[in-house]
Parts: C-alpha cells; sequence; structure tokens
C-alpha cells in the first residue's frame, strides 16, 4: 500500500507544478457549460417547468457535474498512456517491479487529476452560482456523499479507460474503442439524464458504466434521496469490482502474450 500512495504523492506533487494549464484548460469545459445551460434555458418556457422530473435549475447543475466528472478523467490522455506504455514496450519493465500494473494506473491518474479535480469543483460551482443564482438543497451530510460517490465515479471511469487502453496487447490502435465509449457517454450520461429517454433504452443506461460513471453523483447532487444513494453507491461498488476485475483479465493474458512471442 505505501508503494501506491508514494506513485499517488508523486503524480500529485508532479500536476502541481501546471496549474496555470488546468486554468487554461478549463475554458473548455466553461464553454460547454455555457453552451449547454442557454440551450436548456431555450427549451424550458419557466424555471419552474418540468422535463422528465427536472426543473431548469436541476437540469443544468446535472449537465454541470456530468461535464465535470467526464472532463476530470482526461479520458483520450489517460488512453493514450496506457496504449503507448504496451505499444512502446515500457510496460514490460513494469512486469517486474513489485506492484500490480493496474493498481500503477490507477493510482498515478487520481494522483495526476486531484488538483484538476479540486480547481474545476470550484469554478464549475462559481459559474453555475453566477448564471442560477442558487445550489441545489444540499447539506454537509449530502454533500460529502455525493463527493464519495464522485471519486467512485471517477475510479470506474479510469478502469474501463485503463481496459480500453489495455486492448493495445492485440490490435494497433484502441483509440476507435475509446471514442464510442466517450460518445456513448457523452449522449447517454453527459447531455442528458437517464429519465429522459425511452423506458427500454432507460434500462439499458441503467446497467451500463454510464449510470455509475457519470449519472448517479449528478443525480445526488440534484436530487438526493436515501433510495437513490443506495442505488447509486451499489452500482458503482459493483462496476469498480467489474471493471477492475476485467483490467486485470486483460493485462494477464497481455502479458502471457508478450512472453510466448518473447516481448
Amino acid at each position: 500500500m505505501k508503494k501506491y500512495i508514494y506513485i499517488f504523492k508523486t503524480e500529485l506533487m508532479s500536476s502541481m507544478q501546471y496549474k496555470f494549464d488546468i486554468l487554461a484548460s478549463f475554458f473548455g469545459y466553461f464553454i460547454h457549460i455555457f453552451i449547454f445551460l442557454n440551450l436548456w434555458k431555450y427549451i424550458y418556457t419557466s424555471p419552474d417547468k418540468l422535463i422528465s422530473g427536472y426543473d431548469m435549475y436541476q437540469m443544468i447543475w446535472y449537465v454541470i457535474v456530468t461535464e465535470y466528472l467526464w472532463s476530470l478523467v482526461g479520458g483520450r490522455s489517460q488512453c493514450k498512456k496506457i496504449s503507448n506504455d504496451v505499444k512502446s514496450g515500457n510496460i514490460s519493465y513494469n512486469i517486474s517491479k513489485p506492484y500490480s500494473y493496474i493498481n500503477y494506473a490507477l493510482t498515478s491518474h487520481l494522483g495526476s487529476i486531484i488538483v484538476k479535480g479540486i480547481i474545476y469543483a470550484f469554478l464549475g460551482l462559481l459559474v453555475g452560482y453566477t448564471f442560477l443564482g442558487k445550489f441545489p438543497n444540499l447539506n454537509i451530510f449530502t454533500i460529502t456523499l455525493t463527493i464519495i460517490s464522485s471519486l467512485l465515479a471517477t475510479i470506474v471511469s479510469t478502469l474501463f479507460i485503463t481496459f480500453i487502453g489495455l486492448f493495445s496487447f492485440y490490435i494497433e490502435d484502441s483509440t476507435p474503442f475509446y471514442w464510442v465509449y466517450s460518445k456513448f457517454t457523452l449522449i447517454f450520461g453527459t447531455i442528458f439524464p437517464v429519465e429522459i429517454f425511452p423506458k427500454t433504452i432507460r434500462k439499458i443506461i441503467s446497467y451500463s458504466p454510464v449510470y455509475a460513471a457519470t449519472y448517479g453523483p449528478a443525480k445526488l447532487f440534484v436530487d438526493f434521496s436515501k433510495e437513490k444513494l443506495v442505488e447509486v453507491f451499489t452500482i458503482q461498488i459493483i462496476y469498480v469490482l467489474i471493471a477492475y476485475l476485467l483490467c486485470l483479465l486483460m493485462y494477464k493474458r497481455g502479458v502471457r502474450k508478450l512472453n510466448v512471442n518473447g516481448g
């Protein structure tokens, strides 16, 4: 455990050297929020009007939170990093190291985005409050649980993106798989809440990683309930285990393939 804490701290200290880069990258996140804020303001004829159970304020806060979670992970760069480790052979050096490559990938990535997460959260809340004039009804207890859910969501996203990156053991470029995953997440978990889709599609989304990676924390933030909390936490823990096992299986089979081919 100490070695993973050290890896986490190393990446954390490294990321602190690039605070201005994080602030600059926030501009893209702000543009997305600004576009969807104006889109939903146009769609809602009245702030109190309900669309799929969401009033205008809830819908916009939902988009702010889901965009935050998706922008925070930096999926493209994480997928590319894992893929490059495999293709360049750098992953071979990690095989002999006294730690799990999956744990290394997870802890190093979490360490690299924690500063970004804090800055994005503060600025995202500031932007939301500036435009909307109020926060959802939350207290210290519900905020704490929502933060824990957001952390679990980030772990789920990181593990699934790592899994996609490990496809490079078998194909030259895993980018197309990441593109499909990112677009699925964007449409069914970021731009629109689950409730807005037809019942059949809603069921599919409810059992997909999107539910755990974006929808869950956003739903708790805008419309917290104990029943939803139990449901979201249960799905997130299940998906953390599934994603971790998938990564482990893909990595072990990939290493076996390297050994057989003399890599």
